[in-house]
């Protein structure tokens, strides 16, 4: 029978403070908007927004290793079960295992308490569809409208301990389809950090299931150490493990394991575009690659772009933030896209950044073509970026004033089709930033220069 929803018309209002930001709800634990009675509330506010409606709805809930992740999952759940919603928790376990087991066990949402790659004392909530993709802005800012509407108030009480499920062995049984043929990855030496987060509990033993010969640093989590000195935004110490015992490779994740960077055997990084550019190229030999493109952000570099129109592959450019690639994919029906930061999504197999698959995939790109990681990202150039602020009095469209519009349009000609100019300002800051690439890194400052002195003088 078809849910109806008789609650009337929801609440909705720009002027709602806002709580989500480019990956959710994120913010230091025990303070706004992550202290009780809020994550309380927007647990209610969740599911109060839910398409068909409160009744019978089913939430599954994972989380990462921080110490805070316990008691904000119970409140959230506990808002949840406040609208009548039934809700399971997966434990700790990473970001796309909750996507994942969100779409495919029949939920009707999907939340990770989780704060990526921030230190531990910041948590944050992630939520996905029933379809296991992260929620839309329209859907958000209905959420934060509902959580601002004084005309109601959520569920009193204690929070109790959160129902637990056993269904990660599903998640990972839908990796291993990635790659099959466990002995094809036999006698690989692969390095593994786990940033002492989700990851720990599912990364060693699929691995080690596909025959990679493993060693696994950061996976001691103690509910502060996360992302500590290591993971993927601190790949030093991974580095220092895969040169020191001869791997031909490492992975780093992040605290919530939705991101992958990677070292190669001489313990050189290589992110997030270079992984798009073999992944990509891949894809296109085996006829995988949907659209003849692949997404990334603005903060890509013009290398990529460049390395990709040399193999008959448009890229796709985005805002900064996974969920803007997964939008972009969607919209556009690609199977490729992801940031340099090493959130890389694969549609194929979820629209969502799953580290883990990620390192599958390049494995098997590395199998596949015989070649190593590190002769791989030789593939791609990438070209120097300079990146210089101007403060202005007003934020002005830089178009509408004509000395500033021709410094722009006379760079954007020098740099056409080996190079880029992004010209933005700052979200935050009276800045106006001026970012160039180009082949060359004196000349594009002067050219990058160029620009900011006229701004100083018509905006400044």
């Amino acid at each position: 029978m078809q849910k109806i929803d008789t609650r009337g018309p929801r609440p909705h209002s720009d002027n709602a403070p806002r709580l989500f930001g480019t990956d959710g709800v994120r913010a230091t634990a025990g303070r706004y908007p992550l202290d009780p009675p809020t994550v309380r509330r927007i647990g209610a506010a969740l599911v109060r927004a839910l398409p068909n409606g409160t009744d019978s709805a089913r939430l599954l809930v994972g989380r990462d290793t921080r110490e805070s992740g316990t008691w904000i999952e119970a409140e959230l759940a506990h808002g949840a079960a406040g609208e009548g919603a039934t809700v399971t928790t997966a434990g700790v376990v990473p970001t796309p295992a909750v996507a994942y087991l969100t779409r495919t066990a029949g939920y009707d949402a999907g939340v990770v308490i989780s704060a990526s790659h921030n230190p531990f004392e910041d948590n944050g909530i992630k939520v996905f569809s029933g379809r296991g993709e992260k929620f839309t802005e329209r859907v958000e800012r209905e959420i934060e409208a509902i959580v601002a509407d004084t005309a109601w108030s959520a569920k009193s009480g204690e929070a109790a301990a959160v129902h637990r499920t056993h269904a990660v062995d599903a998640y990972l049984d839908h990796l291993r389809a990635v790659f099959p043929g466990a002995g094809r990855l036999k006698g690989v030496s692969l390095a593994i950090d786990c940033a002492h987060g989700a990851t720990t509990t599912v990364a060693p033993q699929l691995f080690e299931s596909l025959g990679c010969d493993t060693l696994v640093i950061g996976k001691e989590p103690d509910g502060r150490n996360i992302n500590l000195n290591c993971g993927s935004t601190h790949p030093e110490a991974l580095a220092r493990t895969v040169v020191g015992h001869g791997c031909h490779l490492g992975v780093a994740f992040d605290g919530d394991g939705d991101r992958a960077i990677f070292v190669d055997h001489r313990g050189e990084i290589v992110n997030g575009d270079a992984v798009l550019l073999m992944c990509g190229g891949q894809l296109r030999r085996e006829g995988r690659l949907k659209g003849n493109a692949v997404v990334a952000t603005v903060m890509s570099n013009i290398g990529l772009e460049i390395a990709l129109r040399d193999l008959g592959v448009r890229l796709v450019r985005c805002a900064v933030g996974d969920k803007y690639v997964m939008e972009e994919m969607i919209k556009s029906g690609l199977s490729l896209g992801g940031e340099q930061s090493g959130h890389i999504i694969f549609s194929d197999y979820l629209f969502t950044g799953d580290g883990l698959c990620t390192a599958l995939n390049v494995l098997r790109t590395m199998v596949l073509t015989s070649r190593t990681l590190a002769d791989l990202a030789s593939d791609l150039t990438s070209y120097p970026q300079v990146l210089l602020n101007v403060r202005v009095r007003e934020k002005v469209d830089v178009n509408t004033v004509p000395a500033v519009a021709a410094a722009i349009a006379q760079v954007e000609s020098r740099v056409q089709g080996q190079g880029r100019l992004l010209v933005r300002y700052s979200g935050t800051e009276p800045l106006l930033r001026v970012m160039l690439e180009g082949r060359h890194a004196d000349e594009i400052r002067n050219w990058a220069q160029e620009i900011v002195d006229v701004v100083k003088e018509h905006l400044g």
